[in-house]
This record gives structure tokens, sequence and C-alpha cells, in this order.
């Protein structure tokens, strides 16, 4: 299994050269599905879908597939996974992008996808691994209110692979609050390992292991 966890996809070379190196060969010989779904749960302009979209799309690939995980029959929705060499999921609502994993029985087949392909994930596309995301997990970090607003409750973990719970955007201007302060204040609270990473930096899985590639900054608490 092959996981480049961003915060914000691939926005410098060092991340670049780390997927290129999980593909094994060039982006112009591979096929990539983009997967929106967590951003369509975001209200407001998504202007930074589009430039999130066109930059990958700018990388240069064989084929360009964009793929919804709602609404399509399960079966097309794996078949156009494992028609892929690279799984880009997209930013937005992490609980909606696990309540639309589970909800249409895409785990398994999504995990059996990911056993040879790469994956990227932008944010919620790389919040959905961890076996702490849960209900409990969004009251320690304070985000309850975005899983309520899908009129939801609770959260199933669609994958459960780690303990560890990520967390992005430190630092960014796009989230001014996500100081070290706010990360001290969660850290704190938490009973789990969290990994807070900023815009530059991806948490990598490689088969069994777990490393941090950053041209930024980033924190660690277990």
């Amino acid at each position: 299994m092959e996981l480049l966890l961003t915060a914000s996809g691939l926005r410098n070379e060092t991340l670049r050269d780390a997927l290129r190196d999980m593909l094994g060969k060039p982006f112009g010989s591979a096929n990539v599905v983009y997967v929106p779904t967590a951003a369509v749960a975001e209200p407001g302009d998504h202007g930074w879908v589009v430039a999130d979209m066109n930059r990958l799309h700018g990388l240069g690939w064989r084929e360009f597939d964009v793929l919804e995980l709602n609404g399509l029959p399960r079966q097309m929705v794996l078949d156009r996974l494992l028609h892929a060499d690279v799984i880009y999921v997209e930013g937005g609502s992490h609980y909606h992008l696990a309540r639309s994993i589970t909800g249409n029985g895409l785990a398994d087949g999504f995990l059996e996808a990911l056993e040879s392909r790469a994956y990227v994930g932008v944010s919620a596309g790389s919040m959905i691994f961890s076996r702490n995301l849960t209900e409990h997990s969004a009251d320690v970090i304070g985000d309850t209110t975005d899983l309520h607003v899908l009129g939801a409750t609770t959260v199933e973990p669609p994958f459960g692979l780690f303990d560890w719970y990520l967390k992005p955007h430190l630092y960014s201007p796009d989230f001014p609050e996500r100081d070290d302060a706010w990360a001290d204040r969660i850290a704190a609270r938490a009973d789990f390992p969290l990994y807070f990473i900023d815009d530059e930096t991806a948490v990598r899985v490689r088969g069994g292991k777990v490393d941090v590639i950053s041209e930024g900054r980033w924190r660690f608490h277990p």
C-alpha cells in the first residue's frame, strides 16, 4: 500500500517526487482518477478545488478521470478506481467522504484497489484512514458541528488502518486559527496519536513504514 497523505495536494517538488517514486513511471504514462466527493459537502466558493484540480491536471497524465462516489452503481465506481494508477481524493468534509464510502459499500473494494495503486489524499482525503475517525475524535478536535450539519451524530471509520489521526493545515493562512496554541489544545485533550501537518507536508505510508516528507513544518504527538 502506497499512501501520500497531504494537507493541500502536490504543492511542491518534494511531494511530486514522492508520488513519482511511488508510481514507478512517468505521470504521462499513468492514469489518475480524481475524486471530488468531500468537496461537494463544503459551502461557499470552490475556487480552491478548481486550483487544485488544475495543478493536478497540469502534471500531464495519460488519462485524467473525475469520479464522484455517490449516485453511481457500486461496481462502476470500483471499476473506475481499478482503472487508475493513482487515486487522488480531494479535500472538503472528511465526515461526508467517510459516510459516502461506508454508505455505498465501497470500503472493501477501495482497499483492494489500494493494494496495487498509489493514493494521494488532500486534507479530508488524508483523514479517512484513522480508526479514530469517530464522534469521539470530533469532540476532541472540536469539529462536531461539521458532523451534525450532515444530519449525523456518529461516523464510522471506513478503513481503520492506523491508530493515529491526521489534522491538516497547520499554520495555513486559509485557517489562521490553526497555530501552535490550537494544536496544543487538541493534543492536550487527545487520547490517540496525532500528526499536525502544514500545506507543504505529507505523511507517507509505504507498506508498514510511516514517515513524513516536507518542505514545511509539522508536529507529531504520540
